[in-house]
């Protein structure tokens, strides 16, 4: 995982991915489908919300979230009316816990703050969801020093959001690194970033 030494110290900001960077995105994942099999157990009473939970953790750590519903559906009989409510889910779920910061990235982001470097977060896919995520985080009072740019509101495009950000704080290319995963690393190259590994 990182640390503030891989910074080199002349940058005067970073740029961080959301997901499977700053914390697991499988702790969201898995709380909505804890609300969702709950929820259609009160509803329905059935399928028992053990057992859709189960089925869904099972084949979200080989398939990831994606056709969840429909594999759900077609596994308990479950009418497809309820697709709305387990896609509101992901939007506006208020979540049982608070989801908690890699304690790495959580020491890295301090150390940023203390030697006053700014801290951007550019996240890809549903704003909607992207903002439920980010508001229930556990921050440790991080969040007033951070600034939030959802890559949907400037067409999934980063070189887009990154000229945005550049113009709105007065930097330059050269005095920002983006931290990200492996597959961030285009996206740095295209764009003119310094990158660096988050699984250094």
């Amino acid at each position: 995982m990182i640390k503030y030494s891989d910074l080199e110290a002349e940058k005067k900001a970073v740029i961080l991915e959301l997901d499977d960077v700053l914390f697991p995105k499988k702790d969201y994942d898995l709380q909505v489908f804890y609300l969702f099999a709950n929820f259609m157990e009160y509803v329905e009473q059935f399928p028992p919300a053990q057992d859709m939970i189960n089925f869904m953790s099972k084949r979200y750590e080989v398939h990831g979230k994606d056709n969840m519903f429909d594999e759900v559906s077609l596994t308990f009989g479950i009418d497809v009316k309820y697709k709305e409510n387990y896609n509101r889910l992901y939007e506006n779920a208020k979540l049982p816990l608070k989801l908690l910061l890699y304690k790495e990235i959580l020491k890295f982001m301090q150390e940023l703050v203390v030697d006053r470097k700014q801290i951007f977060i550019f996240t890809r896919g549903d704003a909607k969801i992207q903002f439920n995520k980010i508001t229930q985080m556990e921050w440790n009072g991080l969040e007033k020093y951070l600034k939030v740019y959802y890559l949907e509101e400037f067409e999934n495009n980063f070189c887009k959001a990154l000229d945005t950000l550049l113009q709105q704080n007065k930097l330059d290319k050269k005095d920002i690194t983006f931290i990200g995963r492996l597959s961030d690393q285009e996206d740095a190259h295209i764009s003119g970033l310094s990158f660096v590994s988050v699984n250094n």
